[in-house]
């Protein structure tokens, strides 16, 4: 690993105590990476601020004291509290005092207090090429694919080390050569109907997560159809399903203007055509119930947009969810809702706004088992085991006709 004199000033402690330690965090993380040198990046999205565990508030404590701050603009994913809703979290007194530690030690290193895992929908946009430091797997593959920044995912603590000094290590994503797509998906055998249906994009994002792994991918034939909100949910489900956090969408997406140049003038290496067989081996991964009672709604994972509260309040048509209801977002939307009056709007429908975590983080359903029903594949994919709760996958009008009338509710025509 070769350090600049300035990043030798940081390693020395010339910048104070937790500075010195994040270098040291960062440089041997790359050394151990392969890495030769450490680049500056432009911003971070921090995910290290939900509490795991005392270490990790202590572990932020710590910077702080040693005279830690972000020299770069930073963003916070969710906490494990609602800050605007208090009383929604569960949690007891310990944690909920860690997590609170925790989520203002942040706060104090410089960082924004967004609370989110969609800081692209609060204005964090790096431009394409911009080599910048972000944690979070959704928003890692927004970033990489849908922006065209370069990241790799920057988990827990080293996250926060690249903020800090400013530094990441040069390897992976932040090469070029790293981000040329080998396996392309063709969809040619899928309907252009079921593709311009939003509950298609998290089906087929876990079936692309769970084939590539780690890998790049591309898939065609979906450019005419990707807004910004269906690529959300195909990189979540794939970052949750695998452990994506690049992919292209040709035409869409801007590294994949055409597929040679997705691929950087190279021949895929496996080509895999997705077909309805395909898709209902996926829509299975995506529920555990077997369709009995459904406890309890969660949607907005990642965090919901306005968009996607308009079409929430669209399918509602003025009507009041029967079932506990959970809509999670970030405070930036919320501050829309409230000045557009939909929030009055969900609240009369029985729709519970969850802001600065989500449902499947920490304790918010009082109900510590049951069925959750969701349009979104990372709650599919994390309820089971974070929160207890069997899953059943439905659209969103799937959703909110089982919320109106309390029992299951799915339209099947959607995917035949």
């Amino acid at each position: 690993m070769r350090l600049t004199d300035d990043q030798r000033a940081f390693a020395e402690g010339r910048h104070g105590e937790a500075a010195a330690a994040a270098l040291r965090i960062v440089a041997d993380t790359g050394a151990l990476l392969g890495a030769e040198r450490l680049i500056p990046v432009s911003s971070a999205h921090i995910d290290g601020c939900l509490y795991h565990g005392d270490s990790g508030t202590e572990f932020a404590e710590f910077l702080y004291r040693g005279g830690g701050r972000v020299r770069v603009p930073a963003t916070l994913n969710v906490g494990s509290l609602d800050l605007l809703r208090p009383e929604t979290v569960l949690l007891d007194g310990h944690r909920r005092q860690m997590a609170l530690r925790l989520m203002r030690a942040y706060v104090a290193l410089g960082c924004r207090a967004t609370w989110t895992c969609s800081p692209y929908q609060a204005g964090h946009r790096p431009g394409a090429g911009e080599q910048v430091a972000w944690g979070e797997s959704n928003a890692v593959a927004f970033c990489n694919s849908v922006l065209g920044a370069r990241t790799n995912r920057y988990g827990d603590f080293l996250d926060i080390a690249c903020t800090i000094t400013g530094y990441a290590p040069e390897y992976g994503l932040h090469v070029k050569a790293n981000r040329a797509a080998k396996v392309l998906f063709t969809t040619d055998a899928v309907s252009d109907r079921l593709k311009g249906e939003d509950a298609f994009w998290p089906v087929i994002g876990a079936l692309f997560g769970r084939r590539v792994g780690d890998a790049v991918g591309a898939v065609d034939g979906l450019g005419g159809f990707a807004g910004e909100d269906r690529m959300k949910a195909f990189g979540a489900a794939a970052a949750s399903f695998g452990s994506v956090a690049l992919f292209h969408i040709i035409g869409a997406t801007p590294e994949a203007p055409t597929r040679d140049a997705a691929f950087q003038g190279a021949a895929p290496e496996e080509i895999v055509a997705i077909g309805p067989a395909e898709l209902r081996q996926a829509l299975d991964w995506l529920s555990t119930s077997a369709g009995g009672a459904v406890t309890a709604i969660g949607i907005g994972s990642p965090h919901l947009s306005l968009a996607e509260f308009e079409n929430l309040l669209a399918e509602l048509r003025g009507r009041t969810a029967r079932l506990p209801f959970y809509a999670n977002t970030g405070r930036h939307v919320v501050q829309r809702l409230d000045e557009l009056g939909y929030r009055q709007q969900l609240d009369a429908a029985g729709v519970t706004i969850v802001a600065d975590t989500c449902i499947v983080t920490t304790p918010i359903i009082a109900d510590g088992h049951g069925v959750l029903m969701t349009n979104s594949a990372k709650f599919a994919h994390y309820a089971p085991g974070n929160i207890g709760h069997e899953v059943l996958y439905g659209s969103l009008s799937d959703c909110v006709e089982t919320a109106v009338a309390g029992r299951v509710v799915r339209d099947p025509a959607l995917w035949r």
